[in-house]
């Protein structure tokens, strides 16, 4: 009989401890996965709610000195994230680059006005805060009429919405098959040592003397499993972007830092916790009911 097979014979449990790390990185990757897309969702409506335009139509009639009171107030206050100034110069070259016509030339004169355009933060792009602003705006004087996309405002809040609620529910579920998993894999793997942990207990050994190897030994395991959950959400990223074409798409280092303390919080956290659990059960069981589980 070779040494390896005297050793799986001597220790029949010793493959327990690999098997409850990779079903560990198995869960840990499917929940660092949804707290991934949850955020990456979160980041994107971010995105998009900060590039809804707010346009502040001026008259004719404007002064510089007017305009520039208006955008120094919209530059103080905690809504507008970015403004810019828009002649009537301006706004008809844009037109012309757009449309390809030149109204000014059958018009004789140029129709379009200066304005405003105004990026909101994303807290205040939503059809309440705009129209808070809008209404706020309207005591200014030249200010000829406020446009927004109103529609698109409600829309992306809406979608935006649903979308966050189904990760955050799938989130839930998979966190509590993670404990589920987590703790029969280490109860498991506690189970081959309970009779040494009755013979320190009969010994006159203290509990936290017995769980204190056991539950450093869990959080390493989750923390070893973390780490291979986290290589496998790379490895993910990587295929998507190359596969679909979304190398463009970067996750902020932000987000890959959350999601990467995320996973490995809960690797150790729920893997001390089983052990912990585990352990006690079998210090409080008596030296014959060991036999009969």
């Amino acid at each position: 009989m070779s040494k390896e097979k005297a050793i799986m014979r001597k220790h029949p449990f010793a493959n327990v401890h690999f098997t409850s790390t990779f079903s560990m990185s198995l869960v840990l990757f499917l929940v660092g996965m949804i707290c991934l897309l949850l955020f990456v969702a979160r980041d994107m409506s971010r995105y998009v709610k900060e590039n809804i335009n707010l346009s502040i139509i001026l008259d004719d009639q404007v002064g510089n000195q007017s305009a520039k009171r208006i955008e120094k107030y919209l530059l103080a206050s905690p809504y507008a994230k970015s403004v810019d100034f828009v002649s009537k110069e301006e706004a008809l070259e844009d037109h012309i680059a757009s449309l390809g016509e030149d109204p000014q030339k059958f018009l004789g004169y140029n129709p379009l006005m200066a304005s405003l355009e105004v990026k909101l933060n994303a807290e205040y792009a939503n059809p309440d805060s705009v129209s808070m602003i809008e209404g706020k705006l309207r005591k200014f004087e030249h200010i000829n009429r406020i446009a927004y996309q109103k529609d698109m405002v409600a829309l992306v809040n809406d979608n935006i919405k649903k979308i966050s609620i189904v990760l955050l529910g799938i989130a839930l579920v998979l966190l509590f098959i993670s404990v589920a998993l987590i703790n029969n894999t280490i109860r498991l793997t506690v189970y081959s040592n309970r009779f040494l942990i009755n013979t320190m207990k009969l010994v006159g050994a203290t509990r936290w003397f017995i769980r204190k190897p056991y539950v450093g030994r869990s959080m390493l395991h989750g923390l070893i499993a973390a780490v291979i959950s986290i290589v496998l959400l790379i490895g993910m990223v990587v295929y998507v972007q190359n596969e679909f074409g979304l190398q463009g798409m970067m996750i902020r280092p932000a987000t890959a830092f959350l999601v990467t303390g995320i996973v490995v919080f809960l690797g150790m956290l729920l893997s001390a916790i089983s052990s912990y659990i585990a352990v006690g059960r079998f210090l409080k069981m008596s030296s014959n009911d060991l036999y009969l589980i």
